[in-house]
């Protein structure tokens, strides 16, 4: 298949992980990336809040070598503080920045960033000149539908950031009012793959390899940006690179023991990188992903909202398999 490129970065494959609070982080990025994301975007970084030198902030910037190549998201609606958010992005040694104007939570769109932004056309502009301006590095912006269905702008928006100088542009296929309800408006994103000259990522709804196919088909795009359909699935990236190359050839799926393995060497790199009683608080929700589609699933999640330890997890994990082989 065709060489992907961002920039100057060359990409190995057709999927992207989306940028998630509380879940795509350093130990998620890296074993995405393992098995075939084309590249990682970071949680999302206030820029507000890294001139106030938050903490933080400055530790969801820390990147590895073994998810390369990374992205940081920083979100905002000053240039001047998004431009120096670069800077200290530069510093972490990001291999792209990401714009964040899609982002529909209440309290990131209260402060006029996020998908707030895109009742501005302009301010995008003025935000993605900025941080070019300081960057030698390739930028992106990932923009909505609109902000609801009576302003639909992402073509406007797009081309705005383009002119800006960005070097691709993800769009999620819903407005800010519709958040992740509706169904996706993937010919939105076909517009703006067809109004612009730099690469669209397709975002929303992508949850299989042959949904992903379908929507590369649909919006002319050649990447797709994969969000809540990896937690506990981080084999989708392998699923649907291996279906786009040979479409013939039977989709793997991995076995429980496998499921649980992963799993394991998850959040297990969650507790080196922020300690056990952080990554656990962090890993319920996530490890709930594991479990999904396993007989008892149900029983288990909620004891999965529990745990505490790394050793909690271990009993879990056990319980799980063998409530599986019982069936």
């Amino acid at each position: 298949m065709e060489k992907l490129k961002i920039g100057g970065i060359e990409l190995k494959s057709h999927t992207v992980l989306a940028p998630m609070a509380g879940v795509s982080d350093r130990a998620y990025r890296e074993l995405c990336v393992r098995f075939g994301a084309a590249y990682c975007v970071s949680e999302m970084v206030s820029s507000k809040a890294l001139s106030f030198n938050s903490k933080k902030s400055e530790e969801l910037m820390q990147i590895s070598d073994y998810e390369r190549p990374c992205g940081i998201q920083i979100f905002g609606d000053n240039p001047d503080c998004m431009s120096d958010a670069a800077k200290r992005a530069i510093e972490n040694k990001a291999d792209i920045i990401d714009i964040n104007m899609g982002c529909p939570a209440p309290k990131i769109i209260s402060g006029g960033s996020g998908s707030a932004l895109m009742q501005n056309p302009g301010l995008c502009g003025e935000i993605v000149s900025a941080v070019t301006e300081v960057s030698d590095i390739p930028v992106t912006v990932k923009i909505r539908k609109g902000w609801d269905d009576s302003s639909v702008n992402a073509v406007e928006v797009a081309k705005i950031c383009e002119q800006a100088g960005a070097a691709a542009i993800t769009v999620h296929g819903r407005t800010r009012m519709q958040y992740y309800k509706p169904p996706v408006d993937y010919d939105i994103i076909k517009e703006v793959r067809q109004a612009v000259n730099i690469p669209v990522i397709a975002n929303g709804d992508i949850d299989s390899a042959h949904k992903a196919k379908e929507v590369m088909e649909i919006t002319g795009c050649s990447l797709v940006m994969i969000g809540r359909a990896s937690l506990g699935n981080p084999w989708l990236f392998a699923q649907i690179n291996s279906y786009l190359e040979n479409p013939d050839e039977p989709i793997a799926v991995p076995s429980i023991e496998e499921k649980f393995d992963v799993m394991l060497e998850h959040i297990k790199a969650m507790v080196n990188y922020k300690g056990e009683h952080m990554a656990m608080l962090q890993a319920r929700k996530l490890v709930m992903g594991y479990f999904k589609g396993i007989k008892g699933a149900a029983s288990l999640r909620n004891e999965a909202g529990k745990i505490k330890t790394i050793e909690d997890l271990y009993a879990l994990r056990q319980k799980a398999l063998l409530q599986s082989y019982a069936y």
